[in-house]
């Protein structure tokens, strides 16, 4: 039966009559389809590691840890189980494992809460409910260790004491709702795993796929090409006539690379076909510094064809020199339409020009129409040589073109019987065996009827006017017996697009599941297409591409929406693939977009990919990428509400009672720290304390949040002799668990947040509380002289309206507020309320003890706290303290505004790296910058707010912006449309 994730209550389906059954399933299983998908840790898909796993070995094959990752687990598990003997790490082993491993789970998003960048993240993966009991009645007194493993000791001493012995709330603590998902029925589930790692499709067979937008405001972009210099530069070029560089990074220089808009013949209405077509690079273009232009002209009212050859110029490696122009072919268009459009350099070599058939509908030029007609270079594919031809002609002819020797036939001639092929390409071949290598694949666009996919070969006839794909058109020529032509791969009927827009295959390295596949689309219906050969029968298998739902997409920068009029197809240096858009098909309309293909199913592992382009030169100023879509990340997810159970009332049965007997579990022994070196006075103090076994009674009333503080007191202990217990599995010990867990001074929580800045998300049971100190009692008041701190809940407050996070420079007072140990997943909240956070982010003393807890009262003596410093009047912030201002609330991103001369400002974008992100980011206590975002896109300030700082360029070690390298304070040249922001993980 199809699983449904639980989305509709079972009492719905039993009132559904049969007719109405399937069309409701059928939606369920979309709605399954789009929100049950593979996610790491990081927002990243699951990949293959390059080396097996050694620790973790069942996430191998697939999954989200690579070797170094497995390595460090690895090395968190025996750090834990180092506290048991050899019964005790037989008797749990099993179970720390497989927790540990499950952040190497392909699910590991789901089974930690952390698909949605907005939500709580937990600090254990998910367990079911039945793997949940046995873990609590085996090994529960572990889960303090893990925990451990993650946060504070303090921070979770308390916590596990209170849980660890309730099997209820230890398991609401641990257990997952979802039952699909829940460890370990994930990895049994036979619709998660059927087809784990491979492409996601849809019911209907429709794969899916993800964008990211690279570049947009272009008019028309027709061609996007690389040079093949491991600059990983790509130029773009539009039909108006200009040709742009853009850098690795996204960046575009502002003077263009060519500019022929005076000589470019086309008109602002949409669908000519006439303008500035295609550019080619020499293939060894860092030596034979050489273009290749195809585009439309008129020369004495007569329109033409030319391609010409311009040279780089000699004091700019970004531009070429206008005045180099040397024309190589020129052809006469008998009308404005069909003007072909495609120039690419062979792996011979050689340069293949591709021309339409001249215009007007079904190539009614002659007898048998200019494509079939080889002494014409109309409705051709065109082979010439353009090397050392400085000072000869402008082209040769390769010795073996096909038609070289036959009488009348144009030598340039290569390939024939085309009509108006538009994007063409050739493979790069399979990555690891080379197979594909050199093959041509075209994009033919056809009359009335039918739109195909070729693979060009040499002296083949490819059968137009004769043929429209595999159909006749001319029925006349198409019965001759001499037309012998070459059929497509590949042909599909009106009804799915009328303008192939021909594509590539993917060769490159991120995306391994699209290896061999052919994408391709439509420039009228906007359909994106794919086909795979089969190697063994030769035949090519067709998938429709569509846009994968949010869930899908839900990675960072990936959008699933793009505009319909699909011009050209484009891959870039390390072959990752690209399409070029828009929303206006007119020559002059900004709405160009250029997007890059992503497969959101599998990534390569961690370090594959990687490219380190080579530096360029550049002369004039960059003008930064800015996205305008909305990335699916950030769209505002809709929620479901969870399904209500219907419970169904057994009758109740008289049943002797049998007391069940729980055999107690192994009890680790906690690892002491070395002690300090011994001397006479540490020898007057040094005590051993044994407590017994005992059950804690909590005190679980509930205080309000204007408790007056309780301050920190030192928990005297009584010196005992070592209790003597026998082997239970577990080494013998002086400590139980329990009292191992007694904080010598009162566990107060901590500013912390989950991964990316979260509060992380704790059972039904815990949720809706925050921690507060409050009085332990136990039966073993004889041993301690003070009552010891434990933690409880009581509810979270809102959040502030202060939509920002900030921080303070750390060597401004070496005083810390908070524990020094920073845990790698912060994850409990404090007990500020909204007022209270309002102040102390504005650098405000509390005016009352009663207002919050006695973490945040400023310490006395020197030093004051982090980031303050004494004045006139109350605290102040120190120079240099950093914020995050965000729209939407969240404490891990947004806008990076510094606090200089009194107030905050802003930060220009100029030369602001991921290291400067890192700074920003450490000052707020995250561990690094998971993204820079460029011109405002987390948000944009207000004409009132001053820029502080601009051109900054950090190394990464430094302890605030002002270390780094930078302009003047208050000296810049941007505005706040330029503003810097990140994202802190």
């Amino acid at each position: 039966m199809i699983q449904t994730c639980n989305l509709v209550p079972r009492c719905i389906l039993q009132h559904t009559s049969p007719h109405h059954l399937l069309p409701i399933l059928l939606l369920l299983l979309r709605t399954w389809w789009g929100s049950c998908h593979p996610q790491c840790l990081d927002y990243k898909p699951p990949f293959e590691p390059r080396q097996p796993l050694a620790f973790c070995k069942e996430y191998s094959k697939f999954g989200c840890c690579d070797v170094e990752k497995d390595e460090e687990i690895s090395g968190r598990f025996y750090n834990i189980m180092e506290n048991f003997d050899h019964s005790g790490y037989a008797a749990c082993g099993k179970y720390v494992r497989s927790i540990l491993c499950q952040e190497c789970s392909p699910y590991a998003a789901h089974l930690y809460d952390a698909e949605d960048a907005d939500t709580p993240m937990r600090a254990l993966p998910g367990l079911c409910g039945d793997y949940c009991s046995d873990y609590w009645r085996q090994c529960r007194y572990t889960l303090s260790l893990l925990l451990e493993d993650v946060g504070n000791s303090q921070q979770f001493a308390n916590l596990t004491a209170t849980i660890e012995e309730d099997h209820r709330r230890f398991c609401e603590f641990l257990v997952l709702k979802d039952k699909e998902y829940c460890y370990p029925s994930v990895l049994t589930n036979a619709e998660l795993n059927a087809n784990l790692g491979l492409l996601n499709e849809d019911p209907e067979g429709c794969l899916e796929l993800c964008l990211q937008e690279v570049a947009n405001g272009l008019r028309n972009p027709v061609a996007m090409i690389h040079a093949d210099d491991g600059t990983h530069r790509f130029f773009v070029a539009e039909q108006l006539g200009y040709v742009w560089v853009y850098l690795a990074n996204g960046s575009r220089i502002d003077r263009p690379f060519l500019n022929l808009t005076k000589a470019v013949l086309t008109s602002p209405w949409a669908g000519d076909e006439r303008g500035f077509l295609c550019i080619a690079l020499h293939p060894r273009f860092t030596t034979v510094r050489k273009a290749y232009v195809y585009y439309s002209v008129s020369v004495k009212k007569e329109e033409r064809i030319r391609i010409s050859e311009f040279t780089v110029s000699a004091h700019d490696d970004n531009q070429l020199d206008h005045s180099s122009e040397r024309t190589i072919l020129e052809v006469v268009e008998p009308a404005s339409n069909h003007n072909g459009g495609q120039l690419l350099f062979g792996h011979d070599g050689y340069l293949y020009i591709f021309i339409g058939d001249g215009g007007r509908a079904g190539d009614p030029f002659g007898k048998f129409g200019n494509s079939q007609n080889k002494s014409t270079l109309l409705g051709k594919v065109l082979r010439v040589d353009v090397d050392f031809n400085d000072n000869s002609a402008p082209y040769s002819i390769p010795s073996d073109n096909p038609f070289l020797g036959e009488k009348e036939a144009r030598p340039e001639v290569y390939a024939y019987g085309v009509r108006n092929m538009w994007r063409c390409s050739i493979d790069r071949g399979d990555p690891v065996t080379t197979e594909g290598r050199g093959r041509m694949l075209c994009g033919d666009v056809g009359q009335n009827k039918y739109e195909e996919v070729d693979l060009i070969v040499k002296g083949g006839n490819y059968g137009w006017r004769a043929k429209e794909g595999f159909s006749c058109y001319d029925r006349k020529l198409c019965q001759n017996s001499s037309l012998d032509d070459v059929l497509p791969i590949f042909a599909y009927p009106h009804k799915l697009g009328k303008s192939v827009t021909g594509g590539y295959i993917y060769r490159g390295c991120q995306m391994p599941n699209l290896n061999g596949l052919y994408i391709f689309g439509d420039f009228m219906s906007g359909r994106l297409m794919s086909l795979r050969e089969n190697v063994t029968t030769g035949e090519w298998q067709y998938n429709e591409i569509c846009m994968g739902r949010d869930q899908t997409c839900r990675f960072p920068k990936l959008i699933n929406s793009y505009y319909k009029y699909i011009i050209s197809f484009a891959e870039d240096e390390a072959g990752e693939l690209y399409f070029l858009a828009t929303g206006v098909p007119s020559a002059t309309a900004r709405g160009g977009v250029i997007y890059k293909i992503v497969d959101p199913s599998r990534r390569a592992p961690p370090g594959k990919c990687s490219i380190k382009p080579s530096p360029v030169k550049i002369k004039g100023k960059l003008i930064h990428f800015h996205p305008k879509e909305e990335y699916v990340i950030n769209k505002k997810p809709t929620t479901t509400a969870v399904p209500t159970t219907t419970t169904t009332t057994k009758p109740t049965t008289t049943k002797k009672k049998t007391r069940i007997v729980i055999k107690k579990p192994p009890m680790p022994t906690r690892k002491k720290p070395k002690p300090p070196p011994t001397t006479a006075a540490t020898r007057k103090t040094t005590r051993k304390t044994t407590l017994p076994t005992t059950t804690l009674a909590l005190k679980t009333t509930t205080k309000s949040a204007s408790t007056t503080t309780v301050k920190p007191r030192t928990v005297q202990m009584a010196a005992t002799t070592p209790a003597t217990t026998s082997s239970t599995g577990y080494r013998t010990t002086s400590t139980t668990a329990d009292s191992s867990r007694i904080a010598k001074t009162p566990t107060i929580t901590t500013p912390s947040s989950g991964r990316h800045g979260r509060p992380l998300q704790y059972p039904p049971s815990t949720t809706s509380q925050y921690f507060k100190p409050q009085l332990l009692t136990t039966p073993s008041t004889k041993l301690l002289k003070q009552p010891h701190m434990t933690l409880i809940s009581t509810p979270y407050p809102k959040a502030p309206d202060h939509r920002m996070t900030t921080a303070w420079p750390p060597y401004f007072n070496q005083t810390p507020l908070v524990p020094s140990y920073r845990p790698q997943r912060p994850l409990i909240n404090t007990t500020l309320l909204k007022t209270q956070e309002e102040k102390l982010w504005l650098g405000e003393k509390l005016e009352s003890a009663g207002e919050g807890n006695q973490v945040f009262k400023r310490p006395r003596g020197r030093g004051r706290g982090q980031g303050y410093k004494k004045a006139r009047g109350g605290w102040r912030l120190w120079v240099g303290s950093v914020r995050l201002v965000s729209a939407e609330g969240l404490p891990d991103r947004g806008r990076v505004e510094i606090f200089i001369r009194g107030q905050w400002g802003t930060v220009c974008d100029d030369l602001f790296t991921i290291k400067s992100g890192s700074v920003v980011c450490r000052q707020l206590g995250f561990s690094t910058a998971l993204a820079v975002m460029k011109r405002a896109v987390l948000g944009e300030a207000d004409d009132s707010v001053r820029i502080f700082l601009d051109d900054v360029e950090c190394e990464g070690g430094e302890r605030s912006l002002l270390e780094c390298k930078r302009s003047r304070v208050g000296k810049h040249n941007c505005s706040h449309a330029e503003d810097v922001g990140v994202i802190c993980g």
